[in-house]
């Protein structure tokens, strides 16, 4: 095996194992100080469930990923032509965002913190990225746009890494839906970062992956066995989604000290977060146009569409990420042979058809179902 990859799996390998290690721990500690997410109505589950699964995410990501590169740099046995004055910043950078994430969210699970506070940690943390060397300098193209200049790409990433923390954290509504999506994303980029070379950002992709694999199965099938159900809170969706925006912003750069130019980056980048971007999108959409504020709470979200249609949670979560699957691998396909505004189009297209199909299907089921009603009625 090449030594490159074993810096990538032994790592992963070993943030399943720490992450296995660390949540039963959690979910005693949990149980022990009654640390349980509220029930009310827009909440799905309806029992009390630990929600501090996402205390595991970040110090294991940071820790893991910083001894990692002490050791690789330090023994030497594996040249990985880096320059690290170019890359260390944005990864510094990346872990102070996430160990304030960590705290405000800590904050949010246990005792609660206002909706501004957390707004304006999220815009405090996405500065971080500009200030490293991070942002989106480039368009490649998209809207016949290609450079960004720098008073430009620095704002519109701020607001892009603040976009994708929220639509992360509102995937959250489902069991391993979340941590699905942003599982997926990392191995899709984490793929990809190996294969232009991008062994450090593909070594943070495959832990922050390894992280998740253990607290899906405690998120997804923890209801078989009593009392091993948990969440991840606040702190775990903020800080996954500081992740994913991180990788996906590295690899839509156009800096060859990350890695080679590639012509679709842009659209492969954020591929993996087109469901949870579009869903924000449409939702926002729809309050508008009831005249409801684009912030309030409600349950118009893809997950709470699929579940009215009668699918299981389960099988709304498989649904999602196979949809989320999907898009990546069309993309990565269809970048390499149309251009980029085409394959930005076709996304928008597919998802709004995909939408209109759904809705056409569930009205027809409703008024088949309502039909049935009626005539039992009136035969009894």
């Amino acid at each position: 095996m090449d030594m490159k990859l074993l810096i990538v799996f032994i790592p992963f390998l070993v943030a399943v194992f720490l992450s296995r290690a660390m949540i039963p721990y959690i979910l005693l500690i949990s149980y022990k100080k009654r640390l349980f997410d509220p029930i009310d109505s827009r909440k799905l589950h309806k029992r009390i469930v630990p929600r501090l699964g996402g205390v595991a995410f970040a110090p294991i990501q940071c820790c893991l990923y910083a001894i990692t590169t002490v050791v690789v740099y330090k023994v030497n046995f594996v040249p990985l032509n880096v320059a690290t004055w170019e890359i260390f910043p944005m990864f510094t950078m990346l872990i102070c965002g996430l160990a304030i994430l960590f705290i405000v969210g800590i904050g949010d699970d246990l005792i609660g913190v206002n909706y501004k506070a957390k707004f304006a940690a999220q815009i405090f943390v996405a500065c971080l990225f500009p200030l490293s060397g991070l942002w989106i300098n480039n368009l490649y193209g998209v809207g016949l746009i290609v450079t960004l200049p720098a008073w430009i790409g620095m704002p519109f990433t701020v607001f892009v890494v603040v976009l994708i923390i929220n639509a992360i954290n509102l995937m959250d509504g489902l069991d391993g839906l979340c941590s699905g999506l942003v599982g997926l994303g990392c191995v899709v980029l984490g793929g990809l970062f190996m294969y232009y070379g991008a062994w450090l950002h593909a070594l943070f992709a495959f832990i922050t992956a390894g992280v998740l694999i253990p607290f899906f199965y405690y998120n997804v099938f923890g209801t078989i066995r009593r009392r091993r159900q948990i969440f991840m809170g606040d702190t775990g969706s903020m800080t996954l989604g500081y992740s994913i925006a991180f990788l996906s912003i590295s690899f839509a750069m156009n800096n060859d000290y990350i890695k080679p130019f590639s012509e679709g980056a842009i659209v492969v980048a954020f591929s993996t977060l087109i469901v949870p971007i579009l869903d924000v999108a449409r939702v926002m959409y729809v309050r508008w146009r009831s005249g409801k504020s684009m912030f309030s709470a409600d349950r118009n979200h893809l997950h709470h569409k699929f579940l009215r249609s009668g699918m299981s949670h389960r099988t709304a979560m498989l649904a999602i990420l196979s949809l989320a699957l999907f898009f990546c691998i069309f993309n990565i396909i269809m970048v390499e042979i149309i251009s980029n505004n085409v394959v930005v189009l076709s996304d928008i297209l597919l998802w709004i058809g995909f939408h209109f199909i759904f809705n056409r299907i569930f009205e027809k089921k409703m008024k088949e179902q309502k039909h049935i009603e009626t005539a039992n009625l009136t035969e009894s």
